[in-house]
This record gives C-alpha cells, sequence and structure tokens, in this order.
C-alpha cells in the first residue's frame, strides 16, 4: 500500500449490521466504499448517509452474492470506475436454523448458496484484479458456529466452517501476489441475528460477560484491511468476549 491512489472497498452485505459498521470504519480512513445489499434499499441508503455525514466516501453496489452474472457485472462496473478493488469484505451471510431431522434441502440450499457459494461468486472475479493489481485484502465473515458447531444450525455451521477452508485455501494461492486473506469468526453480536432470542443465557456464557458490537468485529476487519497486517495471511481471528 505504497501509492497514494485512493483505495477502493466492496463490502458485501452492508446495509446494516457487522457490515454498517465495517464501512463506516473503512471509509473513516479514506477508503472508498461500495456498499452491497440485495434488497434493504432503506438501511444501505442510511449506511451511505452515515458514512458522508462523517465525511466519507462511498457509492451504493446492490446485487445479490447468489448470481454469478451479477456478481461478474458489478465488479466489472467497480474496476471501470475505479480501476481496481483492493479490498473485499465477504459480509453477506443468512441463516434458516432448523433441526437437521427437520431441515429441508432449501434450508439447506439457501444457507449455502449465500454463505459459500456467494463467496465463491463473488470473490473471483475480484481475485482476478488484485493478481493482476499485485495487492489485495479478503476478510470473510466467519462465525463461531463454524468453529464449534452449534445445535439448530448444521448448516449455517457447515457454511461457515466450509468458509474457513476457502480462507486457508485461497490465502496460500495469492500470498505471492501480495494479497491476503483472513476469516473474522465473532461470537454473539448485537445484530438482527439475535432478534427475539433471551441473550441472557448467552451473557452467562461469556467470559467477556457481554453481547459483542459490530464495532468490535469491525475493528478486527479494519485492521486486517490495514498495512499492518501484511504479514497475517490465513488465519480466523476470533470476535467472541472469550467463549472459544
Amino acid at each position: 500500500m505504497n501509492d497514494s491512489r485512493q483505495r477502493v472497498a466492496l463490502v458485501t452485505g452492508a446495509a446494516n449490521g457487522i457490515g454498517r459498521a465495517v464501512a463506516l470504519a473503512l471509509a473513516g480512513r479514506g477508503i472508498f466504499v461500495y456498499i452491497n445489499y440485495l434488497s434493504d434499499t432503506k438501511n444501505a441508503e442510511k449506511t451511505l448517509e452515515q458514512i458522508i455525514e462523517k465525511k466519507g466516501q462511498a457509492k451504493l453496489a446492490p446485487f445479490d452474492v447468489t448470481d454469478q452474472d451479477a456478481c461478474k457485472k458489478a465488479v466489472k462496473m467497480i474496476v471501470k470506475e475505479k480501476r481496481c478493488i483492493d479490498i473485499l469484505i465477504n459480509n453477506a451471510g443468512k441463516r434458516n436454523d432448523s433441526l437437521m431431522a427437520m431441515m429441508g434441502q432449501q434450508a439447506w440450499q439457501g444457507v449455502m448458496d449465500t454463505n459459500l457459494t456467494g463467496f465463491y461468486n463473488i470473490t473471483k472475479p475480484v481475485v482476478k484484479h488484485m493478481i493482476k493489481n499485485r495487492f489485495g485484502r479478503i476478510v470473510n465473515m466467519a462465525s463461531a458456529a463454524g468453529q464449534t458447531g452449534n445445535s439448530g444450525q448444521v448448516n449455517y455451521s457447515a457454511s461457515k466452517a466450509g468458509l474457513i477452508g476457502a480462507t486457508k485455501a485461497l490465502a496460500r494461492e495469492v500470498a505471492k501476489c501480495n494479497i491476503t486473506v483472513n476469516a473474522v469468526a465473532p461470537g454473539f453480536i448485537e445484530t438482527r441475528m439475535l432478534d427475539g432470542i433471551d441473550t441472557a443465557e448467552m451473557i452467562r456464557s461469556i467470559p467477556a460477560q457481554r453481547i459483542g458490537t459490530p464495532e468490535d468485529v469491525a475493528h478486527a476487519v479494519d485492521f486486517l484491511c490495514s498495512e499492518k497486517s501484511g504479514y497475517i495471511n490465513g488465519q480466523v481471528i476470533g470476535v467472541n468476549g472469550g467463549m472459544i
């Protein structure tokens, strides 16, 4: 990161929660952020407004990470506008919980399509440009569930465990091109994922004795995208208050 050109980031699933916090953190240090979202235009626009209020620069980038052609078109558009994508945050995610014995095919496939195949769909075209430019930072949003497994979340846990494996493998492929690929594995975080859940029992299981915030996760992601993280590659950083 030794030239003066403004860095460019694409954050998937950035309409709210962790994605929004990451977008704000990156924009806060002068990075131009493309805010990806699927259908939540109102909240995506709120992310954009918050970035602009803090004197940052960003643009909305609506597309579905499960649509391979849409991903290719989005990457082509960004590269045409900004010449490159320096940072990719694979944050778009989905859960559809049920016990394995009761889980329908759609519940399994839908989670896999977003959490794991979505990673493939957007990362493949992005990494090609990073290889050409001999620089890149890729951070994948895994989960503590992908490290330990969660009852009622076989699909979600499997998708996040797969993402961890993909992170480690891709890191080995592209390290020589000055590209790092790491994962952040949040524990219990204050997002819509916890809507309707009694968190009292959760808190008792967390050594830090609190639920994490999206900003807790964003700090870790921001560091992995910085100049200071150039020798950290293929790693999984837990942001879980000491649970694991």
